[in-house]
Parts: C-alpha cells; structure tokens; sequence
C-alpha cells in the first residue's frame, strides 16, 4: 500500500488509473483464489443474465453495482465526466484528443467508487499531480450509480468491498503493514512525501471499505495488490489500519500525535530539561 494519490476538486470527474481497456484489465486480475476477483470460495450468479453478482470469502465480500443504477449513472457520468473522459468513459474528451485523460472502460466498480467517493473526483484541475482526499462532491449512491454505468460497458472486478472485521488478526496486520504499506505511509500511517510533488497520504480518517478498495485497485502510483495478499490478508491489515494506526491506545502516555522518536525526544528534551532549568533557578532564588 505504497500511495493513495489522486486528483482533486470541484469539476470534471477526472480518475487517474491508468489507461486500461476491454483487451487489458483482465492481465490486472490474479489467479490466485480469494484475492479479489471471482475465483473465490463464495460466489453468486445472476441465473437469469450469468453474470457474477457477488464473490469473496469470509474475510471480504464483493458485491456488483445493481445494473438498475446504470441509467441514472449515466446521466451524472456526462454532467460530471464526459467533459474529459468522454461520453464512452473511454478518455476521448469532445474535441477527439485520445490519451490525454484516463479511459475508464474495464476498471471495475470498485477503481470508480474510491475517487468518487473519497472526494478526489470531480476534478476543478485535471492536470494536477496529486490532489487531497475530501468531503466528497458526489454521494455514496450517486458513487455506485456512475460505477455501475461504466461497469455495464466492460463489465470487470474488484466490485465494491465490504471487509468482515470480527475475526481479523491485528497482530498480523501490523506485520503485513510494516512489510508493505509502511515505507510510504509509515508507520504511523500519517502518510510522506514521495517523489516529484507526489505524497503518501495519511491513514488516519480511511472508512474499511476504500483501505480494501486502494488495496485492490492500486489508485496513482500505488501498486495493486491482488495475486500476493489473500482477502484475509487484507482483512488484517485494514482492521490494523481502522484500529491502532485510527484509534491508538498510547499505553505508554501521552502520545503527541504519533509524531515519531526524534520529535517526540526533543518535545520531552525541550519540557523536561526546561522543566529542571526552572526548578534550578527557583531553587537557587530561594538561597
């Protein structure tokens, strides 16, 4: 979990995933059973159309847009979209200049759920290097709606998540967090800077379901992690992040923001040497 970068705003809906298309977003899928596709240990089918409708293991469910919401995400795709993907979401914008923004088709409703509905998208500057997460602009429904109209025109995966915390391993996901997240974000998971004006966001206010999406869909210059973390896996490291890096206990006191040892050294330099320094001098007053 290297970065969850993006672009940002009030404008048009503007993902920067990557250009993937019918022919390739299936090489973005792994073989590998439980890791976020249909080769799961629980799987449903629409027995009337044959398509998958939902899929995971008791570590994570995946559950498809209904295609009932794909009229209605049309109509927001194009007043909020269209202006820059296209209105094929296939990165042709109007004026029929391919490749200058993101074609969408074949990225799978869960790539669209997480920049709608963190806020990232719509974007007021598309041509920005990374933008802040925010209240978004859109709701959780609108969100679901414009990812099932882009889903129904190549339909992919990873669907949109739903994490099973109840028996997730803490202890495990500190471990696969400091092997594979921490680098960039930390570990704190206050986030860092990265390279060429990019950042590592912070952790700290991530609802489950988006830690699940980022870590499936590998939004900007975060890598996908499918075929090497299970859905178990994922599970622990998501009830780590929604737990002790979100809620820290700080049993040893004061925890001043999880700052890290050299600036929570020089804070109890600064007020304990200083703390001496006047007990000194209101000693020797009293002589």
């Amino acid at each position: 979990m290297l970065s969850i970068v993006s672009m940002f705003a009030m404008g048009p809906l503007v993902l920067f995933v990557g250009s993937a298309n019918a022919s390739s977003h299936t090489a973005d899928q792994t073989t590998r059973k439980n890791s976020g596709t249909p080769n799961s240990s629980d799987v449903t089918i629409n027995p009337k159309t044959g398509v998958v409708i939902s899929y995971g293991d008791s570590a994570i469910t995946y559950n498809a847009p209904s295609t009932s919401l794909a009229k209605l995400g049309q109509a927001l795709f194009l007043q909020n979209c269209a202006s820059c993907h296209g209105t094929a979401a296939n990165g042709v914008p109007a004026d029929g200049t391919g490749g200058a923004y993101p074609n969408l088709v074949g990225v799978g409703p869960a790539t669209i759920d997480f920049w709608v509905d963190s806020g990232r998208m719509p974007a007021a500057d598309p041509r920005a290097i990374q933008a802040n997460r925010r209240a978004p602009r859109l709701n959780k429904k609108q969100a679901l709606e414009i990812a099932s109209w882009v889903n129904s025109l190549d339909p992919s995966y990873p669907d949109i998540p739903t994490p099973h915390l109840k028996d997730a391993n803490v202890s495990d996901g500190a471990a696969l967090f400091a092997l594979n997240c921490a680098a960039c974000h930390t570990i704190e998971g206050d986030g860092d800077a990265l390279a060429q004006g990019t950042y590592a966001p912070s952790l700290r206010n991530i609802p489950a379901f988006e830690v699940v999406e980022a870590i499936r869909t590998g939004p900007g210059n975060m890598p996908r992690f499918t075929g090497n973390l299970s859905d178990k896996q994922v599970r622990d490291v998501v009830k780590y992040v929604t737990t002790e890096i979100q809620h820290p206990q700080n049993t040893g006191g004061l925890g001043l923001g999880g700052l890290g040892p050299v600036a929570e050294g020089f804070v109890g330099l600064l007020i304990g040497v200083g703390l001496l320094a006047l007990l000194g001098f209101w000693v020797g007053e009293r002589q």
